[in-house]
Parts: C-alpha cells; sequence; structure tokens
C-alpha cells in the first residue's frame, strides 16, 4: 500500500478529527419475499396494513408484489440502523398473517413465469410508469430473474469530511468535484476488490431447480430440488443473477462522473433491436416504457452505484449531473439466511471499513486489461470461493487466493484500529461507542478465511448435504425468524408510528390520483423529454 494512504490515516488520527469518522452516514435496504407456510411464493396484494407501496418511505416493493423492500432512513449509529431494520421486520411479520419473510437471495420454489406477481402501484401516472417499468423487465429478462432479493449497502461521509480531503490529497479545485472524484476513486477499488465481499458474504451457493427449469446451466445436484456448485459463494452474482446481452454491450466507465453519465445517456437513448420486437403498446396495453437499452436509469445492473439524494420527480442522471455523488450503494450482498435481518452490526462495521479503506487508498483508472482480470478473480470467487487450491490474479501475476484475502484484510487493519480510537473518544465524551468492535469485525472475517467453514455458503451447503434440500431448509430458517421477530411485541409507540406511516402513505397515494392533471401518455412523454 502506498505512503499516500498511510499520511491520510495518520493526518485522521487526530481528536479533532475523529467526529469526521464517527459521523459515517449509513443506510440499508433489504429485499425479501413473500411466501405461504408452504414455501410457495405469496399470490396475496401487498398488504394495506403496511400501507402503500409507492409512496411509503420504508415498506415498499421491489419488481413483484410479493418481494418486499425494507428501507431505513440515514444514521450515523450502526446499532440505530439494525434497531429500526429490526422495527420494520417485526411490524411487517405482525401484518402478513401466516406467511413467512423468505430469508434467501434465491427464490422459494417457483411454479413458472406466470407464479410471480408484478408489483402494483395504483393509478397514478407514477404508480402506472413503476408498473409498466416492472412489465418492460419481465419481457427483457423474464420474471424468474427478477424474483432475486438481496442487500444494499448505502455510505457517505458526513460533509465536514471533505474540505479536509482535499488537503489530503492536495486538490486546490471545487469541493463538489472534488467529492465526486473520490467517491468515483471508491468505486474504482471497490470493483478490485469485491471478490472479497462475495466470499466473506456470499450466502448462495444453492438454489431451487424450478428457478433455471428447462434453461442450459453449469450446476450440479446436490438435494433434493437443489442445485449448486460444491465451491460457490454467490450464485445470484454469477451469470444466472442479474445479466443480460443488452447490458453486456453497454461500456460505462468508472473513471469519472462525467463519462458515467455519457455513457448511460447513450443506453438510455439508444434503440435495442430485440426490445423493438417485444413493442411497447400491444393491444392497447404497455409492455414496456420504450425499446432502449435501458428503459431508465435503475435498470442498469451493476454491484455498486454512485447516488444522490433525490426529491420526487428527479431523475438519477439529472440530479448527479447538477450536485454531484453525494453517497454510494453496494449491491453485492446476499441475504444471509441465518441472520433474521439478513444482516447485522459485526457485518456494517467491516463493510464501513472496508468502504473507508477503499476511499484513502490510491485508486488509478481501471483499464481495459485490469478490467478483464477484476471481472476474472470475481467470477472465480463466485463460482470456486471456497476451493482450497483457488488461484486469482493480481496485476498479471497468479496469487493463492487464501494468500491474497489475508494481505487485503491486513490493509484494513490500521482503518478499523483508527475508527474503534474515534469511537473510544467518541464514548469517552458520553456518546455510544465502543473500543474493539470495528477491529473484532475484521478479526471474524480473517477467521473465515482460515475455516471456509465459517461462511453463510460453506454452512448452507453442509446443511443440503447432510440431506435437507434448499427449500426445506429455509422454510426451517424462515420459521425460526418469525418466532424470533414475535417474541417481543412492538411498543405502544412503535406500533402507533408505523400505523400513521402508513396510514399517511394511503392517504398521499389517493392525493396523487385524485390530483392528477395530464393522462399518463402526456406524462410519460415529458418525462422523457425533461
Amino acid at each position: 500500500m502506498s505512503n499516500l494512504y498511510h499520511t491520510r490515516l495518520h493526518k485522521l488520527d487526530d481528536v479533532n478529527n475523529y467526529s469526521l469518522l464517527t459521523n459515517i452516514q449509513r443506510g440499508i435496504e433489504k429485499e425479501g419475499l413473500r411466501v405461504t407456510p408452504l414455501a410457495k411464493l405469496a399470490q396475496t396484494s401487498h398488504p394495506k396494513a403496511l400501507g402503500s407501496a409507492l409512496t411509503h418511505g420504508s415498506i415498499t416493493t421491489d419488481y413483484s408484489e410479493a418481494l418486499l423492500e425494507f428501507i431505513t432512513p440515514v444514521f450515523k449509529q450502526v446499532d440505530d440502523c439494525i434497531d429500526y431494520l429490526e422495527l420494520l421486520h417485526r411490524f411487517t411479520q405482525s401484518n402478513i398473517g401466516e406467511e413467512y419473510l423468505w430469508p434467501s437471495s434465491m427464490p422459494c420454489r417457483l411454479e413458472g413465469e406466470n407464479s410471480i406477481p408484478i408489483a402494483k402501484y395504483g393509478h397514478s401516472n407514477l404508480g402506472q410508469m413503476k408498473h409498466i417499468y416492472r412489465q418492460g423487465l419481465a419481457h427483457r429478462y423474464g420474471r424468474i430473474m427478477q424474483s432475486i432479493a438481496g442487500v444494499h449497502y448505502n455510505f457517505s461521509m458526513p460533509e465536514a469530511f471533505w474540505p479536509l480531503a482535499q488537503t489530503l490529497w492536495g486538490d486546490l479545485g471545487e469541493l463538489q468535484a472534488f467529492r465526486s472524484e473520490r467517491y468515483f476513486g471508491l468505486i474504482r477499488n471497490f470493483h478490485r476488490h469485491s471478490w472479497l465481499l462475495s466470499y466473506l458474504f456470499g450466502a448462495s451457493p444453492v438454489l431451487d431447480t424450478s428457478f433455471v427449469a428447462d434453461k442450459p446451466h453449469n450446476l450440479n445436484l446436490i438435494g433434493e430440488h437443489t442445485l449448486g456448485l460444491p465451491f460457490a459463494t454467490s450464485l445470484r452474482m454469477s451469470d444466472l443473477g442479474y445479466k443480460s446481452e443488452a447490458q453486456a454491450s453497454i461500456k460505462v466507465s468508472l473513471n469519472n462522473l462525467d463519462t458515467y453519465l455519457d455513457n448511460l445517456d447513450q443506453a438510455i437513448h439508444k434503440s435495442y433491436p430485440a426490445y423493438e420486437q417485444i413493442g411497447i403498446q400491444v393491444n392497447g396495453e404497455y409492455r414496456q416504457l420504450n425499446t432502449n437499452i435501458l428503459q431508465i436509469e435503475n435498470e442498469y445492473y451493476s454491484d455498486i452505484r454512485p447516488k444522490c439524494v433525490m426529491s420526487p420527480g428527479e431523475k438519477p442522471n439529472q440530479v448527479l449531473k447538477e450536485r454531484g455523488v453525494e453517497y454510494i450503494e453496494v449491491r453485492v450482498l446476499d441475504i444471509n439466511p441465518f441472520l433474521p435481518l439478513g444482516i447485522d452490526a459485526l457485518q456494517i462495521r467491516f463493510l464501513d471499513t472496508f468502504l473507508l479503506f477503499c476511499l484513502l487508498s490510491d485508486s488509478p483508472e481501471i483499464t481495459a486489461i485490469e478490467d478483464e482480470e477484476i471481472k476474472t478473480n470475481l467470477r472465480l470467487v463466485i463460482e470456486e470461493g471456497r476451493k482450497p487450491s483457488l488461484i486469482l490474479q493480481n496485476a498479471g501475476e497468479p496469487i493463492a487466493f487464501q494468500q491474497m484475502a489475508r494481505q487485503l484484510l491486513d490493509e484494513l487493519i490500521p482503518v478499523a484500529e483508527l475508527l474503534d480510537k474515534a469511537h473510544k473518544v467518541s464514548s469517552l465524551n458520553g456518546e455510544s461507542g465502543e473500543t474493539q468492535e470495528y477491529r473484532d469485525a475484521i478479526s471474524a472475517q480473517q477467521d473465515k478465511i482460515l475455516q471456509s467453514s465459517l461462511t453463510p455458503s460453506a454452512r448452507i451447503m453442509q446443511s443440503i448435504t447432510q440431506g435437507e434440500g434448499f427449500t426445506k431448509q429455509m422454510l426451517t430458517q424462515a420459521k425460526q425468524h418469525k418466532q424470533h421477530l414475535s417474541q417481543q411485541a412492538l411498543s405502544e409507540s412503535e406500533k402507533t408510528l408505523f400505523q400513521n406511516l402508513a396510514r399517511e402513505s394511503l392517504q398521499k397515494q389517493q392525493a396523487l390520483e385524485l390530483n392528477e392533471e395530464n393522462p399518463f401518455e402526456h406524462f410519460l412523454k415529458t418525462y422523457f423529454v425533461a
């Protein structure tokens, strides 16, 4: 690691700068399918008791009517973030009757494409657009691919960090441009090292046979109705997950914000022949929003995204162009089926350490040769990450996976120790914080390198090879999580809070539908022209 990295760490190791480290901002978006007691995908509508999926700020749906998405507010304390996510789970579980929250990224047993109900958002123009966008995804990629769930982690440094960072990098330019530049540096380093996250937190080494049906695959029959690969970590992130030929044709640069936006804009405005054959409106019904490679920005599948806080009606690219990058969204994380929430505080503290390391480290532009090496390393870890003899590439040279992983984790230790020191000082000032939690988060991951049996993927595989198929195993976990979430009832104030949020969201949707001034066709045309 360069001397500049250690110099930046040293400059941050000042009591006057510790608040910049204890005020890291974070939020979680966690998806999860609703399933029946027989582990089949729920065919019921989004429960009204949870509010409007269109306008609720914390409980919504992703692709399917059965695919819930929980969104926490932004928190500065890790435990506050986890606590709020748990409240969302407990409130939801108490309002879905006998249904369960599926604990895995890969779906339950499916009964074909039509068994996956597309999410509905009411009759407002915005609601119709969201539904038609998902119809487009169905025609383009199939509904089954959209039944996959995951955890997204949002991360940003406090605004007060950036003026100091400019001095650390010796930058004399405009602060907003510098902030975007450094977040893109983080993103490039994330791409270089994300194979480690797939190994440590990958939790989808197997899937139900119904997910691939008659499609070609390279998976082995491992258990009852269960396919997988013996050393796989995250099939969700493999070619079986979010992949498409159309998007493979997109070359999106991560070297700077302007080029990134230009590349996405081209994909949003370039028609794709296969999508032209689908059509936009057929027999009076919309099949997709348009025939372009991407209907909208969010269709672009990536393992990490630059983001900006948006107001209703704004578009991601437009906001990024005007206000620059304000935070990043990590999208590679599988749901851990052994955790009631799919993620815990230990993992969050490791992610904070990992992302801060990516931010502070030098991050040269990614060349075409390095890009191929990055893709190869990630594919190998996804498919064979627990293989004892696995070899990766480092700057064109072969290196044993365990050696490369240990070296990378060692480089994270100074960041973890600095975060612990900063929180220790904050704790002495009467704020929350412990002294060894970040270092412990690194130690827990080091143990997984030494013993692959400790990884979530290995624990799942062990259960499968002992005779329990994927669906049965996950249903058992779902029942345990439901029992755990039901053990402690929401307080009256907590219950009232979420009931009020649900009611207010329904009122907001109704107001949107009643106050619509323009027909949908006009709304859609204006949206894409603006």
